[in-house]
């Protein structure tokens, strides 16, 4: 094992350790910015075996990982070993996609002194990675949105380093599985110190204020994110922060949709929003109906729910929030019970209940993050009142609309998608598949980008471009030779060009949903 993958494993490798110290963190970050600059340059196959040989480590261990996170997180172990196949065959995606070599946007300007605007000088762009980044885990998935998720697979991928700030809600598993990447790297022959792990929130303060670090991502809640943004603001040199910060994820219902597929649509909802104990981000929060059968609903989801087999939240923490949030909802003016869940160490579904007019009074309603088994139910009088009721949200990861074709819905699609990453038509929110058109963002609170953490964009939020202007060609970089080295697609004088015989598409296969 190198030093520097000792030193990652290192930082952290159980509890008893403690938190990660300032000297040591310094340590680590000046080790993952040598590590980008010996690495930058590599070739994209090589870079793709990096990536890999962790999936083939993860895969490896496999037995054990699962065993610890299912201590440690109270999540099923068929729900863990399929994130854990999820997490896998996104390294392999990311592989697939940096060995064509369209993240690089290769652009060639050759000069023309016949120009339209004037004489032309040679000029080539290409993407280049940002340097080291600074990743913070997700407590409710702990391998597809932590060490190695979806932030640290494609910082990788872009040709970053990564020091991983883990989760406190598993920080075994954080440290087993950092210490399957180190070793992973090491034998791939990746430079010492491109993945790292750090513990502790005085190491992850420090990791955002770190003149070293380059970019930051983050899956998390409002506040916490909220938090990172402002303390990213305030640096001498401000960043870019790639934060997933949650949503309400509402759906809304139209007439004849009602009309016809009220059962199945309620059905659909009560499995949506208590798959996983309500604690997926893209779990339905909101669900907007017609109005005038509210005992109807209320059996229809009791039947529904009749079959749920609770189970613990992710943390005690989290449970308290859980409650908290519940009860202030439950608590507001013009909202009630639909369906009583309860708080137990392993709660029952609660279903709210109000009203279009009372939402329009009060929109903060519709604004309240339960992050467990719990949603609201808004009845509508009207489907004309719809695009306004979508104008009180805020930013979402998702909307859903369930519809029927003769339902008139067009302006309802088009608010939903000025405030939505992700418009389903007749679908369920939580399912978000890793591929290469998949959007995972949405307007703010939901990310802080117009970026998508899920797929194979999410590779590009970890690069900037950069022109070279009228150098020789033995100085410009392989992507932008005339030559081609690396058999990359290019842009050349406004014209497509891709290697003969190279079919740009990925060949990870078509696993990989959560």
């Amino acid at each position: 094992m190198t030093a520097g993958a000792s030193a990652a494993v290192g930082l952290a490798p159980d509890r008893s350790a403690g938190p990660t110290t300032p000297g040591a963190l310094d340590a680590a970050v000046e080790a993952a910015a040598a590590a980008f600059d010996q690495g930058r340059r590599v070739d994209p196959a090589t870079r793709a075996g990096w990536l890999e040989a962790i999936a083939a480590g993860l895969e490896q261990d496999a037995g054990g990982l699962v065993e610890t996170a299912a201590w440690e997180t109270h999540l099923g172990t068929a729900r863990l070993e399929g994130e854990l196949k999820r997490t896998v065959f996104q390294l392999r995606l990311f592989a697939a996609e940096i060995r064509q070599g369209e993240h690089f946007d290769a652009t060639i300007d050759h000069e023309d002194p016949a120009w339209g605007m004037g004489p032309r000088p040679d000029l080539r762009r290409y993407n280049v990675p940002l340097g080291v980044v600074g990743v913070f885990g997700a407590s409710n998935f702990p391998f597809a949105f932590s060490v190695m998720g979806g932030d640290s697979a494609s910082a990788l991928a872009a040709g970053c380093s990564v020091v991983h700030k883990a989760h406190d809600a598993h920080r075994e598993l954080a440290a087993r599985t950092a210490r399957v990447v180190a070793d992973a790297l090491d034998a791939a022959g990746a430079p010492s110190g491109l993945f790292s792990l750090v513990t502790g929130r005085q190491a992850g303060e420090g990791l955002v204020d770190h003149p070293l670090v380059k970019a930051i991502g983050f899956t998390g809640s409002t506040a916490g994110g909220r938090a990172l943004l402002d303390r990213i603001a305030a640096r001498p040199e401000p960043i870019p922060f790639f934060g997933e910060l949650g949503g309400i994820n509402a759906v809304f219902v139209a007439p004849n949709a009602w009309a016809a597929r009220r059962a199945e649509i309620l059905t659909g909802y009560a499995g949506s929003f208590t798959l996983g104990m309500g604690q997926f981000c893209t779990k339905p929060g909101l669900l907007f109906v017609p109005a005038g059968d509210a005992a109807g609903i209320r059996a229809q989801l009791v039947e529904a729910l009749a079959g749920f087999a609770p189970s613990r939240l992710l943390s005690d923490r989290l449970h308290a929030g859980y409650a908290d949030a519940v009860a202030t909802l439950r608590d507001s003016a013009g909202v009630d019970v639909l369906v009583a869940g309860d708080f137990a160490e392993e709660p029952a579904p609660t279903v709210l209940h109000t009203t279009a007019e009372e939402v329009r009074k009060d929109p903060h309603l519709l604004r309240q993050e339960m992050f467990g088994p719990a949603s609201l139910v808004v009845e509508y009088r009207d489907q004309a009142e719809l695009p306004g009721l979508a104008d009180l949200l805020e930013g979402q990861l998702t909307t859903t609309l369930q519809a029927q074709e003769d339902d008139d819905v067009s302006e309802l699609v088009a608010r939903l998608a000025d405030i939505s990453g992700r418009v389903l038509w007749n679908g369920w929110p939580t399912g978000v598949t890793v591929s290469y058109a998949q959007h995972h963002g949405g307007p703010y609170p939901a990310t802080t980008s117009n970026t998508t953490s899920v797929g194979t964009a999410a590779i590009r939020r970890f690069l900037r471009p950069v022109a070279y202007q009228s150098f020789p060609a033995s100085r410009l970089p392989e992507p932008l030779q005339d030559s081609n080295p690396w058999r990359v697609p290019q842009r050349v004088d406004g014209v497509w060009q891709h290697p003969a015989g190279r079919t740009c598409v990925g060949g990870a296969g078509k696993e990989g949903q959560q």
